[in-house]
C-alpha cells in the first residue's frame, strides 16, 4: 500500500514538473499613463534615480532599506542599488541608454530573493494633454519562476505596482508643471511692470516743460 502511495506521489510530482516546464519562459509587463505635464519634467523623474523616491511603488515598502547611488549623476551610466526586507529584496539598476524627453532604458538586476535580470524601458510620447509615459519590463523565468507563475500572474502583480507608480509620478509631474507655469507667468508680469514703469518715467509730465535736450532754442536776432 505504501509503495502504491509513494508511486502515486512520484507520478504527481513528475506530472507537476512537466506542467511547470511547459510554462512560458518569457514574460512582459507594460502600463501607460498620460499626464498634463511637460515631457521634460516627466523624463527627469525617471532619468535621475535621486527622484525615484517620490514616486516608486516599492520605495516605501521598507523605510529602512539601504540605497546607494553610483556612476553618473543622471542619465547613461547612473546606478542605483537597494537592499532591504523581504518585501523589497536586493538589487540594482543601471541606465544603459537615455534620450532626452524620449527614452530611458534600464538594466534591472534582482539579487534577492531570486536572481534575475529584467530589461526595463520608459518611453515618453507627446500627447494632446501633455505626455504619455509607458513603463515596460521584460523578463525570463527559470524553473522556479515558472512554478511561481502557476500561482501568481506576473502581469497582474507587477501591473498594479506600475499603475501605482505612474499615478504618483503623474501627480508630481503635473504639480511641477503648474509650478513652472506660475513662475513663468510671474516673471512675465514682473518684466511687463518694469517696462511700463520705465516708460512712465521717461514720458514728460503734463504741465511741465520738456527736457532741455528736447527743446528747440530760437537763434538770437541781430
Amino acid at each position: 500500500m505504501l509503495k502504491k502511495i509513494l508511486l502515486g506521489v512520484a507520478g504527481v510530482l513528475v506530472a507537476l514538473c512537466g506542467v511547470i516546464a511547459m510554462q512560458p519562459a518569457e514574460y512582459s509587463v507594460q502600463r501607460s499613463a498620460t499626464f498634463k505635464a511637460s515631457p521634460d519634467i516627466a523624463f527627469a523623474l525617471v532619468n535621475d534615480f535621486h527622484n525615484w523616491g517620490g514616486w516608486s511603488p516599492w520605495d516605501k515598502l521598507d523605510p529602512n532599506q539601504k540605497v546607494t547611488f553610483e556612476g553618473a549623476a543622471a542619465g547613461t551610466g547612473a546606478k542605483y542599488g537597494w537592499s532591504g526586507n523581504d518585501d523589497v529584496g536586493e538589487g540594482r539598476m543601471t541606465i544603459e541608454e537615455s534620450k532626452a524627453n524620449e527614452l530611458v532604458r534600464i538594466k534591472l538586476e534582482f539579487i534577492r530573493p531570486f536572481a534575475s535580470t529584467s530589461p526595463t524601458t520608459f518611453t515618453f510620447t507627446p500627447a494632446a494633454e501633455g505626455v504619455t509615459v509607458t513603463w515596460k519590463m521584460d523578463g525570463t523565468n527559470d524553473f522556479m519562476g515558472k512554478a511561481f507563475g502557476l500561482f501568481v500572474n506576473m502581469d497582474v502583480m507587477l501591473g498594479k505596482d506600475f499603475d501605482k507608480g505612474l499615478a504618483a509620478m503623474g501627480k508630481i509631474a503635473e504639480a511641477e508643471t503648474v509650478k513652472r507655469a506660475e513662475a513663468e507667468a510671474a516673471k512675465l508680469a514682473a518684466e511687463k511692470a518694469a517696462a511700463e514703469a520705465a516708460a512712465a518715467a521717461a514720458a514728460p509730465v503734463e504741465g511741465q516743460p520738456a527736457p532741455a535736450g528736447g527743446q528747440n532754442v530760437a537763434a538770437p536776432t541781430p
